[in-house]
């Protein structure tokens, strides 16, 4: 292991070309042998001493780019995934999420971009009352989840975006959701839209607003939405 002195006057440890080709084998292997995307802290615990764990990542997207698998990125996750072009060649499996309604799309992108967003929220934005059976699909897909509450009367739940969301639409993060220009582009969106309508940037959902509260499991139970914990069983 070499330290170098870089211009800014901190000192970088390089490990030794050896080491840092057997790093760049196991962060593969760990990625290949998982069916989930896996966390660059996972793959950071197990690689030696010094690795640079986001180079390496990002060192074997480049080299899968132009191959019939790739690796991609999803938020600090990583996973391979056939390549789009080639998508067509693989056979869709009979146990695929079923075909989501009109209605179960329109909540899932109003979650997607207007997160952290309560029921209220979404409705006020449809302009009509959203069935518990569509935010159930949308759960069962494992594609929204209940982030928190927010600090208003009643405290309603807040709804959010998972990462198996972004990677089932093949996005890194929140910011990669196509804006106005590309929703028309693919006819997602009548030309006859109100002047100031807008799509918002999504920001990150990891973190809270201040008017949020994260939900924690005595939550889920006192809304009968998790069975009590504790009991005779």
């Amino acid at each position: 292991m070499v330290e170098n002195e870089e211009d800014g006057g901190s000192a970088q440890m390089t490990l030794d070309p050896r080491i840092e080709l057997e790093a760049e084998r196991i962060a593969e292997a760990l990625v290949f042998a998982s069916a989930q995307p896996v966390s660059e802290g996972y793959i950071a615990a197990r690689l030696p001493q010094g690795a640079d764990v986001r180079r390496i990542m990002m060192r074997l997207k480049s080299i899968y780019a132009g191959r019939g698998v790739n690796l991609v990125q999803v938020a600090d996750y990583w996973a391979f995934r056939t390549a789009a072009d080639l998508s067509f060649v693989v056979q869709a499996d009979e146990n695929e999420v079923r075909k989501l309604s009109r209605a179960a799309l329109e909540v899932l992108a109003i979650i997607a971009y207007h997160q952290p967003v309560t029921r209220a929220e979404i409705e006020d934005i449809r302009g009509v009352q959203t069935s518990k059976g569509t935010l159930d699909v949308l759960m069962e897909a494992g594609w929204i989840r209940f982030r928190g509450r927010r600090r208003t009367p009643g405290r309603p739940v807040t709804f959010g975006s998972t990462r198996d969301f972004l990677d089932h639409f093949g996005l890194e993060e929140l910011r990669d959701l196509p804006g106005l220009e590309e929703l028309k582009g693919a006819g997602l969106l009548s030309g006859r839209i109100p002047a100031n309508f807008q799509i918002p940037v999504p920001l990150g959902d990891d973190g809270f607003g201040d008017d949020e509260d994260p939900i924690t499991q005595l939550d889920l139970e006192e809304l009968g939405l998790l069975p009590p914990s504790g009991g005779d069983g």
